[in-house]
């Protein structure tokens, strides 16, 4: 029939608009999802977030210059202080990227991340090319736990069995170099 013949061209572009918007959509869905951590997580497996997610990146902690970074200081008994200079994880989107995609960290260097309250976390280390200590610090600011020397690029969940609202990304050796271990103090500087 004449008529349904020309009802079907204007269908058409709108049909396939709309296929094409959910295939993006879904594809789009699919590619945070392999990326999204886990409540208990910053980096871990995709079925829900840490915590709202969404905010803006710009929110995040980072200072402009490196004379100008937050620090954390572990002050293992016996020993020197171990000072390190790091990026501020504060914001839900900080915190899943976490330090994904470094090429390079300098030996005095890492990441802390700052969770709203204390909780088991675990993380992982897909699409992180750097072996890195994954240090856990409860509320008081003392060690929790360490996971040593994790791997890089794997999704296995890194955790220890105590409940951390700090963890920080040193490179993989600095705990031992340092004689860090579980009831180590840390302290914050210039951390908000």
């Amino acid at each position: 029939m004449p008529g349904e013949d020309a009802a079907l061209p204007k269908l058409r572009p709108h049909t396939i608009s709309t296929v094409r918007a959910a295939a993006l959509a879904a594809l789009v869905a699919l590619a945070c999802a392999a990326c999204s951590p886990d409540r208990e997580a910053s980096r871990e497996a995709p079925e829900e977030p840490a915590s709202a997610r969404g905010e803006d990146d710009a929110a995040a902690s980072e200072p402009e210059q490196e004379d100008g970074l937050p620090a954390v200081i572990f002050e293992p008994e016996g020993e020197e202080p171990a000072r390190v200079l790091v990026e501020v994880a504060d914001t839900p989107a900080a915190i899943q990227r976490g330090l994904m995609y470094r090429e390079h960290l300098p030996s005095d260097h890492g990441m802390l991340f700052v969770f709203p309250d204390e909780d088991l976390r675990s993380f992982w280390m897909k699409n992180t090319f750097i072996p890195l200590d994954i240090i856990f610090l409860g509320a008081d600011r003392e060690v929790v736990g360490i996971v040593a020397d994790a791997e890089p690029e794997t999704t296995t969940p890194r955790r220890v069995d105590e409940p951390s609202q700090y963890v920080v990304e040193v490179n993989a050796g600095f705990s031992r170099q340092h004689g860090i271990e579980a009831g180590t103090p840390v302290r914050f500087e210039g951390v908000k």
